[in-house]
């Protein structure tokens, strides 16, 4: 290290510039820093799996040694290590994520298996019409495609540039999603939606700034900010079903933590769905919502 930030130091192996460098983003404060390196070590690399801890005691390759001390400068300064390598892993696929959209998270594919499973239910062997609000990285609409080959989606954002991303990552994934650009679901006006998903901006305003340095510095600010209490876009989602010929029989929103009872009471008072459904995430901490028509 010196005045610049991280410098590999001399002749060491793989694994002791992974020990090194994990040291140095536990002293700069960057949570996690094992996980951390260890993922833009394999970038660097470009190696993975058994290549890549056969290789640990090999000598650090000089011509990565540039590309690696930029990599470990940037992540201390605090930006996500998925910004960094340029993609994220959802679901089984990977998908190229920049700062104009958000980085998919693990809990958003239990909403997926949540609708994809409700779906299947509520259409068997059939092609619902489906539409992921606030789509970003494209990440829901493209694992759903995934999944339910069969089914006809489209997806929309406010943001051109997230729409860019998301048709990248869909178009290189060879899936069939259409894209559409607009607040919420203006652009659907008129439009028969089956089905409804959307993981919208839900943090708080005022909480913004108490978020973590990965997230609040680096993330973009739009995708996060939700109002006042964090429930403006399901407000205005429940508002804008009026623009649609008649609701969805089946809607499912990702939430913030502790919003789960209210946004289940607006589906509640909005009286279309005969079945509410909250979903825990991963910590038990009910994070999904969603609104189903079942059959009498």
């Amino acid at each position: 290290m010196n005045d610049d930030g991280y410098v590999l130091s001399g002749a060491l192996n793989i694994s002791e510039a992974r020990r090194e460098a994990s040291s140095f983003l536990e002293a700069a404060g960057v949570s996690e820093p094992l996980s951390n390196t260890e993922l833009l070590l394999h970038h660097v690399l470009g190696l993975s799996g058994a290549a890549y801890l056969t290789a640990l005691r090999d000598p650090f390759p000089q011509d990565r040694k540039a590309l690696w001390e930029e990599a470990i400068r940037r992540k201390a300064a605090g930006e996500p290590a998925q910004y960094i390598i340029g993609e994220q892993e959802f679901y089984g696929l990977t998908f190229q994520v920049t700062p104009a959209v958000l980085i998919p998270r693990p809990e958003t594919e239990l909403l997926v298996e949540a609708i994809a499973d409700a779906g299947n239910r509520l259409w068997p062997g059939g092609a619902p019409l489906v539409a992921d609000i606030g789509t970003g990285s494209g990440a829901i609409a493209a694992a759903l495609a995934h999944l339910r080959p069969s089914w006809r989606i489209t997806a929309s954002d406010i943001s051109p540039e997230a729409l860019a991303v998301a048709q990248a990552n869909v178009q290189r994934l060879g899936l069939d999603v259409t894209f559409k650009q607009g607040n919420l679901l203006e652009p659907f006006a008129d439009k028969p939606l089956d089905i409804v998903v959307s993981n919208p901006p839900y943090i708080p305003a005022e909480t913004i700034e108490g978020l973590q340095p990965e997230v609040r510095d680096y993330e973009p600010r739009g995708a996060l900010d939700g109002g006042p209490d964090g429930l403006g876009p399901y407000r205005i989602m429940m508002e804008q079903l009026s623009l649609l010929p008649q609701p969805p029989r089946l809607i499912g929103f990702e939430l913030g933590m502790g919003q789960a009872e209210e946004v289940a009471e607006m589906l509640r008072q909005a009286g279309f769905w005969n079945e509410i459904v909250t979903i825990p995430d991963l910590a038990g901490i009910d994070r999904h919502v969603l609104g189903l028509v079942r059959e009498e």
